[in-house]
């Protein structure tokens, strides 16, 4: 391939073809404008993705959260160095641990990676031969008793994938009734439990039998004091996420507890091949990304920021009550998504829009917003918002409504 060849080619790539055209044109030099076009490349334009508001909330299927620039920098920092991946995994679980006050902890591929991992830790310990052989949990301890949930939750699947057998409970009597030689571990979904047994219950009985329970808080902050509440209220292990309130990379997830399980549970973890939790790597850059995130969301102030969501969602809900026939109501969800959260209905005799056909509209729009709620209305958060955008939910929500009226 000659040089002209090569050159067309390269000029063809929409990231090379700028810099490389600043280049001939200068004859050697790139212009400003042409770094900063660059620098500014539009990747979703390029790949035909809309962006949008997120007034929805922390869905994964939304991308979960907006990294901080803080955390960002952390990632462009990590991206520029080498470092062994257990060493950094080390020292950044002793910060998180100390600044939270637990015994451990480890940066993990989401929640649901930290409960394969930890629940794996508890069934293997230090055995290097049970590590490698789950899912084959043949001769371990192999049964998870899990709290009721009213609906079968997706999640419970990453304790299946230790190969291990999930039990569902509903009292405390059957609770008891439940353990036996081959139990494991005691399990609660935070957001989901539904069952008689509270949370200082569930912890005495796995004291008294020795068995180690586990709470996952995937989507429990804020408030903030959750992420050492459980831990101190004596939970052997609890999990959270890292992409939804703790704005961290949305890969990355922490497994907070008791150090001995905690460094079991890294023993199925990379740079370790032969394990089931081989492709739940975890990169330098989240780990690191992680635990600044982590700082800034426990050093923020939660009073300020709880002030601001709230005086977002009283502005939407003032303009959207300007159209007649619509009804406004502020709840606080108990646990999971503990943040100020609108409902919006309004009177289909006088607003013929069904809600799910107001989504539809909203999302299709310009620009595009996500919104929540079910088949009675629209259901919205602001914390996912930069500041300004409450500005555009509300009234793109007016305008649909307004329209859609008789």
């Amino acid at each position: 391939m000659n040089r002209r060849i090569l050159l067309q080619r390269l000029l063809s790539m929409p990231f090379l073809g700028g810099f490389l055209g600043g280049l001939a044109a200068g004859r050697g030099s790139t212009s400003a404008a042409t770094i900063g076009m660059a620098a500014h490349r539009d990747y979703f334009q390029e790949l035909g993705l809309r962006t949008f508001i997120n007034a929805a909330g922390t869905l994964t299927s939304l991308s979960g959260s907006l990294m901080p620039d803080e955390v960002v920098d952390a990632i462009d920092y990590a991206r520029r160095h080498y470092v062994g991946l257990d060493d950094i995994q080390t020292r950044v679980g002793e910060r998180i641990a100390e600044l939270l006050g637990c015994e451990a902890a480890t940066v993990t591929s989401g929640a649901f990676s930290a409960m394969t991992l930890g629940l794996a830790g508890v069934m293997c310990g230090m055995d290097r031969e049970k590590v490698a052989q789950l899912p084959d949990a043949t001769g371990m301890k192999n049964e998870v008793v899990k709290l009721k949930s009213e609906h079968y939750i997706d999640y419970v699947h990453a304790l299946l994938n230790t190969g291990a057998t999930v039990i569902e409970v509903n009292t405390l009597k059957e609770l008891e009734d439940s353990i036996n030689d081959r139990t494991a571990m005691l399990f609660v979904l935070n957001a989901y439990n539904d069952s008689e047994v509270g949370h200082e219950e569930l912890v005495a009985v796995g004291k008294e039998h020795g068995i180690p329970t586990f709470n996952d808080c995937a989507a429990d902050v804020p408030p903030v004091e959750n992420l050492w509440k459980y831990t101190d209220m004596g939970y052997d292990l609890v999990a959270f996420s890292g992409g939804k309130g703790l704005r961290g990379p949305q890969s990355a997830g922490l497994l907070l507890g008791r150090a001995d399980l905690i460094t079991a549970a890294r023993l199925h973890t990379p740079p370790r091949g032969d394990t089931i939790g081989r492709g739940m790597k975890v990169n330098k850059e989240e780990v690191l990304a992680m635990l600044v995130a982590l700082e800034l969301y426990v050093e923020k102030d939660h009073d300020e920021e709880w002030k601001l969501w709230e005086g977002q969602i009283a502005h939407i809900s003032d303009t959207v009550k300007t159209v007649s026939g619509t009804q406004t109501e502020v709840h606080v969800p108990e646990i999971a998504n503990h943040v100020p959260t609108l409902s919006i209905t309004w009177d289909q005799s006088r607003i013929p829009l069904a809600p799910t056909d107001a989504k539809q509209r909203l999302r299709e729009g310009h620009p595009s917003i996500e919104t929540g709620g079910g088949s009675d209305g629209l259901s919205l958060s602001t914390w996912m918002m930069r500041p300004g955008e409450e500005r555009i939910v509300a009234r793109r929500i007016r305008e649909v409504l307004t329209e859609a009226s008789t």
